[in-house]
């Protein structure tokens, strides 16, 4: 991920960052040294202050730029899926061996095929099926935290479509109608949503009628 990428990952996973920037009530540079030591961890490495600034400033600027018909179409054409039943499972960076994760994909490919698999900075996370032979499998780790009876919501967004707004987008919406997600996961294509389950269905009913649009 490039340094804009992972400015605006941040600055749209925390509502209270997030909403500053759009009413133009944050000092940037302020802000660049608040994040720097979290953008530097998802890079892997050291980032530039000046440059994570130039970053803040760009992401603020587009949300003049952007033109309200072309927002309306940002999730057009999107595909929608909703799974109900999900574990979320965060295993620290610590615990996770490698010289065992070999064993522990392939056991846990034959219980939960479509599951979901991320690492971020100081942890791995699994999304997938919440079912007695899953738990049983990670309860055999090591200081793992799980959150139950969730909903994930996956957006597949098409190729040749702009994709650089989906998540403020998303994020926005929904913030705008009162709900707010557990956690989110970006892709260039993807962006898979996790929900209490009291608040997937309106969450599905939004987008839905967003890409019906």
């Amino acid at each position: 991920m490039s340094v804009p990428e992972v400015v605006r990952e941040i600055i749209t996973r925390n509502r209270s960052i997030y909403d500053c920037i759009k009413m133009d009530l944050i000092n940037y540079t302020a802000l660049a040294v608040k994040i720097q030591p979290d953008v530097e961890k998802l890079l892997g490495g050291p980032a530039n202050l000046n440059t994570i600034v130039v970053a803040i400033k760009r992401y603020a600027d587009s949300f003049e730029e952007k033109e309200p018909v072309k927002e309306d179409l940002v999730l057009h054409n999107a595909r929608l899926s909703v799974t109900d039943g999900i574990m979320d499972v965060r295993i620290p960076k610590e615990s996770f061996e490698i010289a065992e994760s070999s064993a522990l994909f392939e056991q846990f490919s034959k219980i939960d095929p479509d599951y979901e698999f991320f690492r971020v900075a100081d942890s791995f996370r699994f999304l997938t099926e919440d079912i007695a032979d899953v738990r049983k499998l990670f309860e055999s780790l090591p200081n793992i935290q799980t959150s139950y009876k969730l909903t994930r919501i996956s957006i597949s967004i098409p190729s040749n479509q702009n994709r650089s707004d989906v998540g403020s987008y998303v994020a926005d919406l929904l913030h705008g109608n009162g709900i707010e997600w557990q956690d989110a996961y970006f892709s260039r294509d993807k962006m898979i949503i996790t929900f209490d389950t009291d608040d997937a269905a309106r969450a599905y009913d939004i987008l839905r009628s967003e890409i019906s649009r």
